[in-house]
């Protein structure tokens, strides 16, 4: 069967509606893969470090921190609203600022990633998750 795009059958229209929801889908799973804390270690650390990079995009803000030891680690804040809440703002940091990071890291080791509850800058805390603050 050959449809022209410009074809307004519903069946050519159904056919546009699923293949955009497939393109939807399909370039979301990236973003779905951090949301929520079951990929996350229920245990906290800490992390000390320097900011190396601040992105305010959605799904969620996030972070990247350079380690003393080098490493260069992702750290996923809360959502927009939750960050803003924080008073974490795309102005509150920049690149090079010290940062010490509270939260959960990725189950997987070899995955330099983790989910802060709590960022401090500057002496100040952000607190992204309050109510996890010292959860194990």
């Amino acid at each position: 069967m050959h449809m022209k795009v410009t074809d307004r059958s519903p069946h050519a229209r159904r056919l546009l509606q699923l293949l955009f929801a497939g393109a939807v889908v399909g370039t979301s799973l990236p973003a779905f893969a951090h949301h929520g804390w079951s990929w996350a270690d229920e245990e906290q650390t800490e992390l000390k470090g320097s900011i190396t990079s601040i992105s305010m995009a959605p799904p969620h803000p996030s972070l990247r921190v350079t380690a003393a030891d080098g490493a260069v680690w992702q750290v996923d804040l809360a959502n927009p609203n939750q960050t803003a809440r924080s008073q974490f703002t795309a102005d509150t940091a920049k690149p090079g600022d010290a940062i010490t990071v509270l939260g959960n890291r990725h189950q997987d080791k070899s995955q330099k990633v983790m989910k802060a509850v709590r960022i401090t800058i500057g002496g100040k805390n952000h607190d992204m998750y309050p109510e996890r603050i010292g959860a194990k």
